[in-house]
């Protein structure tokens, strides 16, 4: 899948040590997807990540843009049920 990532994405994915093979992970085999409650062009895909000990990744892209543009992504800590 084709990406992007917004400059606010790249911030926090560098400061949160968040690696681009996870981000890819995410997109192409999601554990589960969410609409965004507040913008219905955004989709949340979560995906346990077993380097940082199942911890469930977020990551928040905008679907409607091409390439789809990665808005943020940080470990959810309330996330569950995956």
């Amino acid at each position: 899948m084709k990406y992007e990532l917004s400059e606010h994405a790249v911030k926090r994915c560098r400061k949160r040590r968040i690696q681009p093979e996870w981000i890819e992970a995410a997109l192409t085999h999601p554990a589960r997807t969410e609409n965004d409650d507040d913008d219905p062009t955004l989709v949340h895909a979560l995906l346990a990540i077993p380097e940082k000990g199942f911890r469930v990744l977020r990551v928040i892209y905008n679907e409607t843009t091409d390439p789809i543009c990665i808005v943020t992504a940080y470990f959810d800590n309330e996330a569950i049920d995956l």
